[in-house]
């Protein structure tokens, strides 16, 4: 589904120079659960977000679902995400003046789904995360877990192939986190590729596989002892 060869990030300004990812060679198969750790700065969420399609390249190709995206332009690569990628971020990222329905239905509107159509697929989502009884809640009626399951549902409503979720739990205490965690990983069970960036060696360990990175290069991959369920 993922891969990676020779990927090169720079940031420039006009004082300074930094190197984001360095020469970084990596696959992901269709229906992994990858957790991506290191230390802060190490290019974890610059990989995120150009697996995302939200940025390109120095240099050096990603190809997602066969296709070389590096060449890309935003309405090409706006082409591929949608319908195919769905994000998670740490800070939820609901829209407050919408309800937890209408943040989960906005995905759909974009995509020019029929009105009925979108209202089906929403309420399955909802039901799928066990927020059906939230659907008219706005975001600041919710708990932080619960609002994580909302930005899960908007994430998934489409379908997306792939997942990329960027410190899930990392707005949440541990019970929510955990939460947040096993519904990740029931929805890798049922198909959905997932790549989660986390400093959590806890969360990591619901991934079938770790990637470490440090200073933007690849510098490790290892697959748990145990995999919680």
């Amino acid at each position: 589904m993922i891969q990676t060869t020779n990927l090169h990030k720079v940031y420039r300004t006009e004082e300074v120079e930094t190197t984001a990812l360095n020469q970084v060679n990596l696959r992901i198969e269709e229906g992994e659960f990858a957790a991506v750790m290191g230390p802060s700065g190490c290019g974890k969420s610059t990989l995120l977000n150009i697996m995302g399609l939200l940025d390109t390249p120095t240099s050096g190709e990603y190809r997602f679902l066969g296709e070389n995206t590096a060449e890309m332009n935003e309405k090409e690569r706006a082409r591929l995400r949608k319908g195919n990628i769905g994000f998670i971020f740490q800070s939820f990222n609901l829209i407050d003046e919408l309800t937890a329905f209408e943040n989960v239905e906005l995905p759909l509107q974009y995509l020019g789904i029929a009105a009925d159509k979108r209202v089906r697929m929403a309420e399955e989502a909802l039901d799928r995360m066990g927020m059906m009884p939230r659907r008219n809640h706005f975001p600041a009626q919710l708990s932080g877990g619960q609002q994580q399951r909302i930005a899960i549902s908007r994430a998934v409503v489409a379908g997306a192939k792939l997942l990329l979720a960027d410190e899930p739990t990392g707005n949440l205490d541990s019970d929510h986190g955990d939460e947040v965690m096993k519904l990740l990983g029931e929805l890798n069970e049922a198909g959905t590729t997932i790549v989660m960036v986390t400093h959590s060696d806890h969360d990591a360990s619901f991934a079938k596989r770790t990637i470490r990175l440090h200073d933007g290069q690849l510098v490790g991959e290892e697959e748990p002892a145990t995999i919680n369920s």
